[in-house]
């Protein structure tokens, strides 16, 4: 079977653009007083199934297109995990850097979501820890990297190095809901993902450099 890369690049942005409107929407429900004031662990809850939903779904268009899996190199090792654990801490430690650096310079970074989400039990930090950042971290990763710059580089036979700065700039301004700070840092935090994913020509490695890195926010600013 030919793979229709025309078909899955359409679809891939169509997620793109559809997960950057429902942030935006998503951020515009926080400001809201009025909207409905649910637990954190229904917020969490929410935000894992729509994730996995989505995913299972761009995997099942990648699937019926033909793509092949090694499109995204999973390179799944313990090498990769390894790397991805190292690359995380390093990622988190400049991630508070950088956002206590824009702080300071009064470009002050939107806590509303992280706060929303942050767990108030055992329980809610058991779903957050091993299966909410998990699945955000394998999702945003694989759409991010693994399709917009992985697959698309190798249907469309573009340098996968020309494709960073527009992903990471899709990847920052899919966290609107954090205000501007958030959207800068994220999109750092995007160039410094793809660096890690070329890198090591392992998707593995920049979701498990993600999942630490949101792990350690919501652990250092969560509680």
């Amino acid at each position: 079977m030919a793979t229709d890369w025309t078909a899955f690049g359409a679809f891939a942005v169509v997620v793109t653009l559809a997960l950057v409107a429902l942030t935006r929407q998503s951020a515009a429900m926080l400001a809201d007083d009025a909207a409905p004031d649910l637990s954190s662990t229904a917020l969490l809850a929410n935000t894992t199934a729509s994730q996995a939903v989505v995913g299972a779904l761009l995997v099942a268009v990648g699937w019926a297109t033909g793509v092949p899996a090694s499109a995204v190199s999973p390179g799944v090792s313990v090498d990769a995990v390894a790397v991805g654990v190292g690359a995380g801490v390093a990622l988190a430690a400049g991630n508070e850097a950088t956002m206590r650096a824009l702080d300071a310079a009064g470009l002050s970074y939107d806590s509303s979501l992280r706060d929303a989400l942050a767990p108030d039990s055992l329980a809610g930090w058991a779903l957050l820890l091993g299966v909410a950042l998990p699945a955000v971290a394998g999702f945003e990763e694989l759409l991010f990297r693994g399709v917009l710059v992985g697959a698309f580089a190798t249907g469309f036979g573009v340098d996968p190095w020309l494709l960073v700065v527009p992903a990471s700039v899709a990847f920052g301004a899919a966290h609107t809901a954090q205000g501007f700070t958030g959207v800068v840092v994220a999109s750092l935090l995007g160039l410094a993902l793809c660096a890690v994913y070329l890198g090591t020509g392992s998707l593995l490695a920049p979701v498990v450099a993600h999942y630490v890195v949101n792990a350690v926010e919501f652990v250092v600013h969560g509680q």
